[in-house]
């Protein structure tokens, strides 16, 4: 992985430990993520019709690749309607990575170096010690399930895409036909709530809109990358959005950093050292 590629996809790391927090900070996590959805959808519409068209062979990937992130949103908008940001977050994105780098040996014929899988080992510990790390704090059982569900459905549509975005030709349209498609759920179903809670709909555009950007500027970010390195070491990588995402809670909910998260930390940097150098 270069050292390009590699920024790139601390980018969109810090961008997606930025929306899931908008999301967590939300009155109503269903709207906060409907309105990230929608207006991700939006914005990728608009800037469409000036990109080339994903070639026909990466449409069944774009198709089952909605569906899974459709899963996926809806098991997030769950997960922290009951859960911590700082529990359920590492959770789900740090359960993800040995999945990825497993399932793309096997799907993606891709065979990893022994640094590189060092470096994923290191960056699934280092989030694995952060989860640990808050189980002196009152948790939701029902989170904890969902959170893990969720870390499968994560590690499925980032093996999908990594297949999808490859045979695509065009990256950064496949990326925002993806969000078009998983935002016209999500503008029915805020449809359908009435008028009174599209008042309330009204009341997270804000939020959302910065959500909505974040997102579609992460996972664009990330498929690009998957087309320059290998999928289980982006996904390993882009998992450094914990440490961002623990940041982001100390200094906006005001979250207590502790010596097991700041080493935590230190490992997953270590990781991401060991992916980037080989």
């Amino acid at each position: 992985m270069t050292v390009g590629v590699l920024l790139v996809v601390l980018t969109g790391a810090l961008l997606h430990a930025s929306w899931n927090l908008l999301v967590k900070a939300g009155h109503d996590t269903r709207f906060a993520t409907a309105g990230v959805y929608i207006v991700a959808g939006l914005i990728s519409a608009v800037a469409l019709p000036f990109l080339a068209t994903p070639a026909p062979a990466s449409w069944p990937y774009l198709a089952a690749s909605m569906g899974t992130e459709l899963i996926y949103s809806i098991l997030l908008a769950a997960v922290y309607r009951d859960g911590d940001l700082s529990h359920a977050y590492p959770l789900m994105r740090g359960t993800a990575p040995l999945l990825v780098a497993i399932g793309s040996g096997t799907l993606l014929g891709e065979h990893l170096s022994r640094a590189v899988w060092i470096g994923v080992a290191l960056v699934s510990c280092g989030i694995f010690a952060m989860i640990f790390e808050v189980r002196s704090q009152p948790r939701s059982t029902t989170a904890t399930r969902l959170a893990l569900l969720n870390a499968f459905v994560i590690a499925a549509y980032t093996t999908i895409d990594g297949l999808g975005v490859r045979v695509s030709g065009q990256p950064v349209a496949y990326s925002l036909w993806l969000f078009v498609l998983i935002g016209v759920p999500w503008l029915i179903w805020a449809t359908a709530q009435g008028r009174a809670r599209w008042a309330e709909l009204r009341h997270q555009i804000p939020p959302a809109a910065v959500g909505g950007a974040c997102s579609l500027a992460s996972y664009t970010l990330a498929l690009w990358a998957m087309t320059r390195a290998p999928v289980a070491a982006v996904a390993a990588v882009r998992e450094v959005s914990v440490v961002f995402g623990t940041l982001l809670g100390a200094i906006v909910l005001h979250e207590r950093v502790t010596r097991v998260r700041a080493l935590a930390a230190v490992a997953i940097a270590l990781g991401v050292w060991a992916i980037r150098a080989h």
